[in-house]
């Protein structure tokens, strides 16, 4: 009788316990396997192909650091009159190439011997690695903290933010105070672009065109973040009292619902912008003329 009673009474707890379920054990003491948490045995319950987005994400974002650190360093065919690559505006450096009206600014003299793009990337550079988006995409495309919603990540304990390194993720206000100039001086050189090789006013190319739809991205995907709106909208009791700001804020709201798509198509665009000078500067494609 004893034995039918434990037997019928275990049979009592299986049958409230979900499918999948395990009891909680001692080895269960962190993160989403703390023992106050639901004790489900698989990884995730999640039967979608989850794992795609952030391995596109990876492959993506991959794909611009190889190429930009190619870029970054090879220290070359980075200006063809009247286009200068946005990796390496403005040239800070003596070892520059000469650019008639471009952005040369001559800050550091001759003792800076590598390429001069290592001395302003650094800006845009911090931006985006500081960025709301940037930050979700390379947490869960490279460290997969976590991989998806619903999916555990693999880590044993988290500190978010917390810690150095992490912690400088702070300083993205700061960043895009340092973005907005770099934004201005690529603005200054897309006017710059609408000149012929001489140097002549009035003359409209295909790398001008390129350079004008890249602009208007780096403004868009700067203006959205999210820094701008709090710095434009954020501390104010009364948007009654402030109607010029609340009405930017509004706009600028509009912008940060597609920051994420903004993100994207302006990394495609400054990368797309830099190969195309890189065609003409070597030589490789010439830079067809409209007029």
């Amino acid at each position: 009788m004893a034995t039918g009673t434990e037997t019928g009474t275990d049979s009592g707890k299986d049958a409230g316990r979900a499918p999948g379920a395990e009891p909680p054990t001692a080895t269960r003491t962190r993160g989403v396997n703390h023992p106050t948490r639901a004790a489900i045995a698989a990884r995730h319950l999640r039967t979608d192909r989850w794992w795609l987005s952030p391995a596109v994400t990876a492959g993506g974002l991959l794909a611009f650091i190889v190429y930009s650190t190619w870029r970054a360093f090879s220290n070359a065919d980075y200006y063809a009159a009247p286009y200068v690559s946005p990796f390496y505006s403005p040239c800070l450096a003596d070892n520059c190439a000469p650019m008639r009206g471009g952005p040369n600014w001559d800050l550091l003299g001759s003792w800076w011997g590598l390429s001069p793009a290592l001395l302003i990337l650094i800006f845009p550079l911090g931006f985006r690695l500081t960025c709301y988006y940037y930050r979700k995409a390379y947490y869960r495309g490279f460290w997969a903290s976590p991989p998806a919603c619903a999916v555990a990540e693999p880590h044993q304990k988290y500190s978010g933010e917390t810690r150095f390194p992490l912690i400088m993720q702070n300083i993205h206000r700061y960043a895009f105070y340092a973005a907005v100039p770099v934004a201005g001086i690529l603005t200054y050189d897309t006017v710059l672009t609408f000149r012929d090789e001489h140097y002549a006013w009035g003359h409209v190319g295909l790398g001008s065109l390129i350079f004008l739809v890249n602009i208007v991205l780096i403004w868009a995907y700067t203006l959205s973040c999210h820094s701008c709106r709090h710095i434009i909208g954020g501390r104010l009791r009364h948007f009654s009292k402030h109607p010029v700001r609340y009405r930017l804020w509004g706009w600028v709201g509009r912008l940060n619902a597609r920051h994420m798509l903004l993100a994207w198509a302006s990394l495609i665009s400054v990368a797309a912008c830099d190969f195309y000078v890189y065609l003409v500067a070597s030589g490789a494609f010439d830079d067809p003329r409209f007029f």
